[in-house]
């Protein structure tokens, strides 16, 4: 296994300091962004105030029940309450939800708002965004579509992020007693592991399945360099996803899938262990950076290091540790003049010649990437109940 003997880990009293910085600026954006959302990205810096209409927004109000974790400030609690209200009308009357990002939006605000102060509306809104997302899934397939209209071959697909949705099925099943939610999580993890890992355990971001018999078609990217490359976000969504999978399913082969993907992670990684937005760059390259993907590899790596041996449990976890203090020495803000984010240097979508996706969010703040910043220093700092 690839170590970094060379590579510092951050100390207690780094994260603690990088905690009070994330929590001080959180409770400074809560004039801005308790009404209002972040928009995913940063632009010059700063993050602008948007609805909560889009796929992202459920990781600002992660960052405020992980900042109320942190300091108790009745502030951020309060906050928190009015922004799952605002989750609540968003699944009712079901705006801009017809799409499998249910995970992303409602288990770091509402599953977290309800293990943390029992809000009854939290457990109603996340119940009513699982029953949505089932709704996405394919029996021909056997896997949940990612978004577009169900009955359109161009968009019978899945995509290696919908791993990170999962948690709100298995949630589910576990406060309702009823199974058919952690039967479709179980069928779509074993459907995307068997399909979005190539045989060198570099992924695709999205597989396409044949609409008429279910059989796997084809892997493609949209966020990626190109086909054949590895999406650095993706890679690290496959980390974390598989992290997740193991934790919920207890399958064995789990963990050897995890270890290959994270090594293939690792091995691409530059110097200062925070990889490029595509795995095909490294240093040298005028690329730029994500350090969003670094921030979630390490949550899925202290995730993991919970069911492994005790010598594996020590390796991931002192390479999380490593990864984290990169990112806090060379990425995360320090000055709130700099930026009202958190982490600088991620990349949310970066047209290539061979991609088909936007060019925004580049070399900017995002929101992900915020949260799991703080995610993983959280679980640094004590034995964490997951939101997901």
């Amino acid at each position: 296994m690839l170590t970094f003997p060379d590579k510092k880990e951050i100390t207690s009293e780094e994260i603690k300091a990088a905690l009070d910085f994330s929590s001080a600026q959180v409770i400074r954006n809560l004039d801005t962004f308790t009404y209002s959302f972040q928009k995913a990205y940063s632009e010059n810096g700063f993050y602008q105030p948007i609805p909560n209409d889009y796929w992202t927004t459920g990781f600002w109000t992660g960052e405020i029940w992980l900042a109320y974790e942190h300091t108790g400030d009745k502030r951020l609690k309060r906050a928190g309450e009015i922004q799952i209200d605002s989750f609540l009308e968003r699944i009712d009357k079901k705006n801009a939800v017809d799409h499998h990002d249910m995970g992303f939006l409602y288990s770091p605000s509402c599953v977290a708002g309800y293990k943390l102060i029992g809000s009854t509306k939290g457990r109603e809104a996340a119940i009513k965004a699982a029953d949505q997302l089932i709704s996405r899934y394919h029996p021909v397939g056997e896997f949940i579509q990612a978004w577009g209209p169900m009955d359109a071959p161009e968009n019978y697909r899945l995509i290696i992020d919908c791993l990170l949705n999962l948690p709100l099925l298995y949630w589910a099943t576990e406060e309702t007693g009823d199974a058919k939610y952690k039967e479709i999580a179980e069928k779509h993890i074993h459907t995307a592991l068997a399909n979005v890992i190539r045989e060198d355990y570099s992924t695709w971001h999205t597989f396409f399945f044949d609409m008429k018999t279910g059989a796997p078609d084809h892997g493609a990217t949209c966020q990626g360099y190109r086909d054949g490359s590895a999406w650095a976000r993706g890679q690290a969504w496959g980390v974390y996803g598989t992290a997740l999978g193991y934790k919920y399913t207890h399958r064995e082969e789990y963990i050897d899938i995890f270890k290959n993907v994270c090594e293939y992670f690792l091995t691409h990684l530059p110097e200062d262990m925070v990889p490029y937005w595509d795995l095909e760059f490294t240093d040298g390259s005028d690329e730029p950076r994500d350090s969003s993907s670094a921030s979630i590899a390490a949550c899925g790596m202290l995730e993991m290091s919970k069911y492994m041996t005790k010598e594996d449990a020590a390796h991931y976890t002192k390479i999380a540790r490593q990864m984290v203090k990169s990112v806090y020495d060379n990425y995360a803000v320090k000055d709130e003049k700099q930026s009202n984010g958190l982490v600088l240097h991620s990349t949310y979508s970066k047209h290539s010649p061979y991609n088909t996706c936007n060019h925004y969010g580049v070399d900017e703040c995002n929101s992900w990437g915020d949260y799991f910043y703080m995610e993983a220093l959280t679980r640094l700092e004590k034995d964490w109940v997951l939101y997901w």
